[in-house]
């Protein structure tokens, strides 16, 4: 325990102080590192512990640099949809939609291509209903991940914010989402032992960076902060990504197999309970079989099998799609041996 904190530790001081120049992202950043710590629904409670105190610190080293106008149309729409993500995260797999946010991430990466002037040309305060529509998904998003920050890094940078408005304005807007959330997750018991220390961390880690990183901010150019703030929303997405696909194969036994046979070729993917194959017959061409219940067979072929399954074991059912028809497989374990029955119904 002690080694895992001191490597979350510093690995959080470098993330934050890596997402201030980014204008974020330090919790996307760590979110890999804490999937591996405690568990999925404890990740959240870890990473808001952590960011508010790095959003507290924030303000109150940038604190004439907020931009007001933002907060007011952002943080009231976000309120009541953090609340929302909160307690969704009871029922839901916050992995899906982090595996999402990787693809949006790393969608950015055109941006890293644009010349300087148009960088700066795309610039424009946007009106006040879109203000408070992306205070509305982020609020969701929020709630659900525990994380925000280079998700709607674009929006910041595309505001015509200075850098040190969007770090000041980021922290302002965020603070209220988190101190919702933490009295959300220990309300709802998603806060263990665990997750606290490690928020704690994090949290004195942010600290830390958001103090030192004052005097470094002055020396990076206002070009060069966008470009690092695209870069790292693409980095943070391929890492994120990932983690996510990982996490998703491991947790829904997902696997990708392939079979070569003498008269034909079988790919075949597994989901949870569900399963999917390509075949490639050389006498019937390609066929798509997907595993289905008995009570998804028509009443025909239901009333054929009842007459078939006298002394079976085990039976397997197959719905078969291929060009101009669409057939059913049954597949029954009698005497040790396996019996196909195809038909059309």
């Amino acid at each position: 325990m002690e080694i895992k904190i001191i490597l979350l530790f510093f690995g959080s001081i470098i993330a934050f102080w890596v997402s201030s120049i980014c204008g974020g992202g330090a919790s996307l950043v760590l979110i890999p590192s804490l999937t591996q710590l405690v568990s999925l629904s404890s990740v959240p409670v870890a990473l808001t512990i952590g960011t508010f105190a790095s959003s507290a610190s924030k303000i109150i080293v940038f604190k004439q640099n907020i931009n007001w106008k933002v907060f007011y149309w952002f943080v009231p729409f976000a309120i009541p949809t953090v609340w929302l993500g909160a307690y969704l995260i009871k029922y839901t797999n916050p992995i899906y939609l982090e595996f999402f946010i990787a693809i949006f991430l790393i969608s950015n990466v055109f941006s890293l291509f644009k010349p300087k002037e148009k960088l700066f040309d795309q610039q424009k305060p946007y009106p006040n209903y879109v203000l408070s529509i992306i205070g509305f998904l982020a609020g969701f998003v929020s709630g659900i991940t525990g994380a925000i920050g280079l998700i709607f890094n674009k929006f910041y940078l595309r505001y015509g914010l200075s850098k040190e408005e969007i770090v000041a304005t980021r922290a302002a807007n965020e603070i209220f989402l988190h101190l919702i959330k933490l009295i959300l997750y220990f309300s709802l018991g998603l806060a263990t032992k665990d997750s606290v220390y490690f928020g704690i961390t994090i949290a004195i880690a942010a600290t830390i960076s958001a103090i030192t990183v004052k005097k470094l901010l002055p020396y990076v150019s206002e070009n060069m902060f966008r470009r690092i703030g695209y870069s790292a929303m693409v980095i943070s997405g391929i890492f994120l990504l990932v983690n996510a696909s990982i996490q998703i194969i491991r947790q829904d036994s997902m696997a990708l197999t392939s079979e070569v046979f003498s008269d034909s070729y079988e790919t075949r993917l597994s989901w949870k309970e569900s399963q999917l194959s390509l075949e490639f017959s050389y006498d019937d061409g390609f066929e798509v079989e997907q595993k289905i219940t008995f009570e998804e067979l028509p009443l025909t072929l239901r009333v054929k099998y009842n007459e078939l399954v006298t002394n079976s074991q085990k039976a397997m059912f197959e719905k078969v799609y291929s060009f101009g028809k669409t057939s059913y497989e049954i597949y029954l374990i009698q005497n040790g041996k396996i019996h196909m029955f195809e038909d059309i119904p």
